[in-house]
């Protein structure tokens, strides 16, 4: 029987790709989305698709269980991909955006691990599975307009850490997943969640908007300086289910990789000043 694996946030980008491409690779792929007509689309592709929204616990419930009816009532991996970015200054997001995103981008995220954790302790003599959390570089650093992206980010790495040390006794392995710049939809898809949350034009910093975050968030653009494709996050993806010792993190961007390394060497004034600049 090939391995079975429960996919969050496949709509497009980073979990559409890892969809598509671990059933190519053999695995059994539960792909699920937010949205049913996304859901539609995706088993009209031929993947097994049906809503799980995580900022709604009935709906990860019902997600969860309709995922094992899938299986048999077995899961051999999670991988944690759905979130959602909320731009703005820190002094500007009101209480109401971080609860929000936390909801979907850790609270849910947990629920969810949790379930899945109850279900691989009953496989093997001493439980057995793969948990994969998607991260971001902004994991590891923060930059200016993402505060409320990166202390979703941040929690998830510290939780994370945590679970995969408690994790040791048991077969199930725990791993980050570290993108940088990827081809996806999280830009576009932030601009609702910026125009609910966000005053910008009653901001100190409005003149600071207009110049930079304005444009970035509306204006048409190739992509980023080292920008790579969803199927390399989908590689990596593989790597870590595949492997007998997963790592405990893969990087896979360029600047992820050089933030890494940042992050551990720099004395932070300096690493401001870099952040500031880039």
């Amino acid at each position: 029987m090939s391995k079975t694996i429960l996919i969050t946030g496949c709509s497009s980008g980073i979990g559409y790709d890892a969809a598509h491409g671990l059933k190519a690779a053999g695995w059994t792929v539960l792909a699920t989305c937010r949205k049913e007509e996304d859901c539609a689309r995706l088993r009209s592709e031929g993947l097994t698709s049906f809503p799980l929204d995580m900022a709604d616990p009935a709906s990860i419930e019902a997600g969860f269980d309709e995922a094992l009816s899938h299986t048999g009532g077995r899961l051999d991996a999670l991988y944690n991909n759905a979130a959602f970015a909320c731009p703005g200054a820190v002094e500007d997001l009101p209480a109401g955006a971080l609860r929000e995103i936390f909801e979907t981008n850790l609270f849910g995220l947990h629920d969810l691990t949790t379930r899945a954790i109850r279900v691989m302790r009953q496989q093997g003599e001493n439980g057995t599975g793969r948990i994969l959390q998607c991260s971001s570089v902004l994991g590891l650093v923060g930059i200016r307009w993402r505060g409320a992206y990166v202390a979703t980010k941040f929690a998830l790495e510290g939780l994370t850490d945590v679970l995969r040390l408690e994790m040791r006794d048991t077969g199930i392995k725990v791993v980050l997943i570290e993108p940088g710049p990827i081809t996806s939809k999280i830009r576009v898809n932030s601009i609702p969640h910026f125009e609910k949350w966000v005053n910008w034009r009653g901001s100190a910093r409005r003149a600071q908007y207009e110049e930079s975050l304005l444009t970035r968030l509306y204006e048409k653009r190739g992509p980023d300086r080292f920008e790579l494709p969803a199927s390399e996050v989908t590689k990596t993806i593989l790597a870590a289910l595949e492997a007998r010792n997963p790592k405990a993190r893969y990087a896979i961007t360029t600047p992820t990789k050089m933030m890494g390394i940042a992050r551990r060497v720099l004395p932070d004034r300096l690493l401001d000043w870099v952040l500031t600049k880039g």
